[in-house]
């Protein structure tokens, strides 16, 4: 269930000349209730540029396995386009956002080629040196923590959302409503993608960054997450999360999908097989 993946950078520090910080990641799904996995997660580096790694998470829809087809077009298209980015040439916003539309048009794209109906959301993350970029489609979700504090987090492209933001439903409710799985924008449908763009910069020990689809945030607060991720492992906090929204889905949960990626203060040089930044 649980596959991690290491990685290791430096980026400079706000208070001393350079500081080194190790990049742990880790990928963790569960079925949950539910008799088919349609999420999609994986975490990779860059096969040629130290130190950048991308994270990417999708929650796929659509009967007889057409969700899950979905779904693992967006990995495969955010490892293509990742493994031939070229900061020279593309930005990171703009390769997020090639990865989101272009994983669109080729889910949509199949539900011409087949009696499947296809949808996926969508979650892109990338780390540079001193950079983290972001974008999403849909109602999973991305988080940012800093020693265990929320800085942000994605805005659900979703009918409670949306009610939420003009007043009408508070965030209790919106756990409660009918239509909590109605989506505004998702991948594979008639209408272009909405994609959300954010980036955060510089780095420091002790950000942590969660991507995770809603069978997993339905069930977990911000603060409760935040703790989880300061206190622990990125593997030991997949471990826990998991199992308090399966403890408290209560036999009726979805499918469940996270992806981790911390950053943690090294005192020197770590000496692995990983990709290193910085001279």
């Amino acid at each position: 269930m649980l596959n991690p993946t290491v990685t290791s950078l430096t980026a400079p520090d706000t208070t001393t000349p350079k500081k080194r910080y190790q990049a742990e990641a880790c990928v963790a799904k569960h079925t949950g209730d539910r008799t088919e996995q349609q999420d999609r997660a994986a975490v990779f580096a860059h096969p040629n540029r130290k130190g950048t790694l991308m994270a990417v998470l999708a929650d796929g829809m659509g009967g007889h396995s057409g969700g899950a087809m979905a779904a693992e077009q967006v990995i495969l298209k955010a490892r293509q386009n990742f493994e031939a980015f070229a900061p020279a040439s593309e930005s990171a916003p703009d390769l997020l956002r090639s990865i989101i539309d272009e994983a669109h048009i080729v889910i949509k794209l199949t539900r011409f080629t087949s009696e499947q109906d296809p949808h996926s959301t969508a979650v892109v993350f990338m780390m540079q040196p001193d950079r983290a970029d972001w974008a999403h489609c849909g109602d999973s979700r991305f988080y940012h923590f800093r020693s265990g504090q929320l800085v942000t987090r994605s805005i659900d492209h979703s009918l409670v959302e949306e009610l939420v933001r003009k007043g009408r439903l508070d965030a209790e409710g919106a756990l409660r409503h009918p239509n909590r799985n109605v989506l505004l924008s998702c991948l594979g449908s008639e209408r272009e993608p909405r994609v959300d763009i954010g980036h955060a910069s510089p780095l420091v020990g002790g950000d942590a960054f969660l991507l995770c689809s809603d069978g997993l945030w339905a069930y977990i607060g911000e603060e409760e997450a935040g703790r989880i991720l300061a206190e622990n492992s990125p593997r030991e906090a997949a471990s826990t999360l998991i199992e308090l929204a399966r403890q408290r889905a209560r036999g009726g949960g979805d499918n469940i999908s996270l992806a981790v990626v911390k950053l943690v203060e090294v005192p020197s040089r770590p000496k692995s097989d990983f990709p290193t930044l910085g001279a």
